[in-house]
């Protein structure tokens, strides 16, 4: 009975190695980070998706931390444009949620950061999950409400948001012909250019699904400069990846300590 607690403690030791690691070598600054959020709000008991809500003292401690650490904020256009320099990051916002403008956007404004708002053009009473999965028929992200166009033209206005493109319904892009991706990608983007009177120059892989062979090229033909995945990581040379920058998954159900591990390595584990 001696020997319990040791072999608890190596065990936890074990876990917990795995599921941060810790010890892994951190990636080089001169490289950016392009950080992936969806919600910051507070999470919902017995909800499927609150990994996709950050609570909003749980963002602002991330925001504070690395504004106090001298990370540059830069949206996702200024990313791709300007000379590449150490410590940049790149806060995106998928979809279009409210609690964006109503939670995210004071705190942003505190700390005098930038993002980048990828934003889908019908997105009012839309449950776009099944899209992806039939079976995520719940309602909760249809129930979730949605930005509104006056909000939207405040955070344009503020110089705090850019837009960027995330197609007209969220659309599971892997499932449609070439007439149907290049309607979601190239006239959502229009669709918005003229109604907020700016250039759309990066889009995001609703879901990250995506034809790697086509998909890229048909954005690129859309007229975007740059594309963001969903794939965990940091991008090693943002101009030879353009259209398939890899980002850092900001989960609702991970503690600060993660936070931090994910902007040095991209990833909070061994895994992911």
């Amino acid at each position: 009975m001696i020997y319990l607690p040791i072999v608890i403690l190596i065990l936890w030791v074990l876990w917990f190695s795995e599921r941060y690691a810790w010890w892994g070598r951190n990636v080089d600054l001169k490289h950016p980070r392009i950080l992936m959020y969806h919600m910051v709000s507070p999470a919902v008991q017995g909800a499927k998706f609150n990994g996709l809500r950050v609570s909003p003292a749980l963002f602002e401690r991330q925001v504070c931390w690395l504004s106090e650490n001298s990370w540059n904020f830069v949206t996702m256009s200024e990313l791709v444009n300007q000379p590449a320099r150490e410590k940049v990051v790149a806060i995106t916002f998928d979809d279009g949620f409210e609690d964006n403008y109503l939670n995210a956007f004071p705190i942003l404004k505190k700390y005098h950061a930038k993002a980048t708002l990828y934003l889908v053009v019908d997105r009012h009473d839309r449950d776009w999950s099944v899209s992806k999965k039939s079976h995520h028929n719940t309602g909760e992200l249809k129930n979730e409400t949605k930005l509104s166009d006056v909000q939207i033209r405040e955070m344009l206005e503020s110089g705090v948001f850019e837009l960027g493109g995330h197609t007209s319904t969220h659309a599971n892009l892997a499932s449609l012909d070439e007439e149907g991706k290049h309607k979601e990608i190239a006239e959502s983007k229009a669709h918005l250019e003229s109604l907020f009177s700016c250039r759309i120059s990066s889009f995001a892989y609703p879901f990250g699904i995506y034809n790697k062979e086509g998909d890229p090229s048909l954005v690129q033909k859309a007229g975007f400069d740059s594309a963001v995945t969903t794939e965990d990581g940091i991008p090693s040379d943002v101009h030879t990846s353009l259209f398939e920058l890899q980002r850092i998954k900001i989960s609702g159900k991970d503690g600060f300590f993660s936070f931090k591990i994910r902007i040095g390595r991209g990833k909070r584990g061994l895994r992911k």
